[in-house]
């Protein structure tokens, strides 16, 4: 493998790199419609737990053995998975 091609390999590797890292740390939002009342109302929950799980890392100066952290990538899943979820629904028809 030349250099060239290596170089461009490891540039879009750290590419994808910073760009999950800025995903997971925006945090979840808020964007299921009324449509959904219920998906909604758990997603606005999820955002809410994430801000207090922020909240208590910064109470804390981010010393809880790395499991803030981890709970957060998990409220990012739940919020992901109640989007998919909606447009399920939507393509559906319910």
């Amino acid at each position: 493998m030349n250099v060239s091609l290596r170089s461009t390999r490891l540039l879009l590797l750290g590419s994808l790199a910073i760009a999950g890292f800025a995903q997971a740390q925006a945090g979840p939002v808020v964007n299921i419609g009324e449509r959904h009342g219920n998906l909604r109302a758990a997603q606005e929950h999820i955002v809410q737990a994430y801000q207090f799980v922020s909240q208590a890392q910064s109470a804390n100066d981010a010393h809880l053995g790395g499991h803030a952290g981890r709970a957060k990538e998990l409220l990012n899943q739940a919020d992901a998975e109640l989007r998919a979820a909606a447009n399920v629904a939507n393509e559906r028809g319910w």
